[in-house]
C-alpha cells in the first residue's frame, strides 16, 4: 500500500525547482521524435543516495529474469520487498501533487497511477545486458481499460561511464534513424509518451565491469478509455541489424502469444 503524500512532503523529495523549470520552457510537446523531456537533479541529492543504497544484489527471490532475443534486464516490481527510502520515493512520484503536474506537462488529463507496478519498479542490468528498440505494451495487463501514456524513468546510477554504454535510444517512427541518446546518469529523469511508435531502447549489450549495475526505478501512468487498442510490446529490428531482424520478429510474435494468456 502506498503512503499518503502531501504536496510539501513531495518538496522535500522532489527538486521541485526543477519541475517548475521543465514546465515553464514548454519543451516537452516540441521534443522529437515523440514528446519528451529529460530533467536532471530529479531528486533532492539525500533522497536519491538513499535509493541508490538500497538497490540490493540481485536475487532469484526477488528478481525476475527477463532473458530472450529482444531483452536482458533484471525486474522487482514488488513494492513491499523495497527499502523504506524507495517506498517513499515512489509514493511521491504516485502522490495526487506529482501527477497534476505530470498533467500539466504532458498535456494528459485524468492520469491514472498503477500501484502493481506493472512492468516498473526497480530495474538492473549487468554486464551484456539490453534491451532491444520497442513500443510498449499500451493497455495494462489487468485493466483492460486503462491504456498507457506516459513512462518515468528515474537513472539510479552514481557513477556512469560513457564507455558502459546503455544510453536509452529514441527513433524515429520510420525506424530509420536515432534520433536522440539519453545516458543514464546520476539523478536524471525521463519521461515520455507511450504511444504506438514511441519507440526506444538500449540495445547494444552492456560493457560494465562485473559488479557495476544499470540501475532504474520506473514508474508508468494510464488513462482510462473505453475502448484502447490493445497490442503487446512492439520490438524492432534496426537498419544494421542484419540477421538479427528475424529472431526480433520470432521473439516478437511469441511474445505476443504470452501477453494474450497474461491478459486472461
Amino acid at each position: 500500500m502506498l503512503k499518503v503524500i502531501s504536496a510539501a512532503d513531495m518538496a522535500e523529495v522532489v527538486n521541485t525547482d526543477s519541475l517548475e523549470r521543465a514546465l515553464a520552457s514548454g519543451a516537452y510537446s516540441r521534443n522529437t521524435p515523440f514528446p519528451h523531456i529529460v530533467i536532471e537533479d530529479f531528486l533532492r541529492d539525500s533522497w536519491f543516495d538513499a535509493v541508490v543504497a538500497e538497490f540490493p544484489t540481485i536475487s532469484p527471490d526477488r528478481w525476475t529474469n527477463y532473458s530472450h532475443v529482444n531483452e536482458r534486464k533484471f525486474a522487482n516490481p514488488n513494492y513491499a520487498t523495497w527499502g523504506d527510502a524507495t517506498k517513499h520515493v515512489a509514493s511521491v512520484l504516485n502522490s495526487p501533487a506529482f501527477v497534476e503536474w505530470l498533467g500539466r506537462l504532458t498535456g494528459i488529463e485524468g492520469l491514472i497511477i498503477d500501484e502493481s507496478f506493472e512492468g516498473g519498479g526497480m530495474h538492473q542490468s549487468i554486464t551484456g545486458g539490453y534491451l532491444n528498440v520497442h513500443a510498449d505494451f499500451t493497455v495494462h495487463p489487468h485493466n483492460r481499460q486503462w491504456q498507457r501514456r506516459v513512462n518515468l524513468l528515474l537513472y539510479c546510477n552514481q557513477d556512469w561511464r560513457s564507455e558502459y554504454g546503455g544510453e536509452l535510444e529514441l527513433w524515429t517512427r520510420d525506424m530509420k534513424s536515432c534520433e536522440k541518446r539519453v545516458a543514464p546518469i546520476r539523478n536524471r529523469v525521463l519521461i515520455f509518451n507511450t504511444d504506438m511508435d514511441s519507440l526506444h531502447g538500449h540495445p547494444d549489450p552492456l560493457t560494465t565491469p562485473v559488479g557495476v549495475a544499470r540501475q532504474s526505478l520506473a514508474l508508468y501512468y494510464f488513462t482510462q478509455e473505453d475502448s484502447p487498442v490493445v497490442r503487446s510490446t512492439e520490438y524492432r529490428a534496426r537498419p544494421g541489424d542484419g540477421a538479427k531482424r528475424a529472431l526480433i520478429y520470432a521473439d516478437k510474435q511469441a511474445l505476443r502469444g504470452f501477453a494474450r494468456a497474461k491478459r486472461k
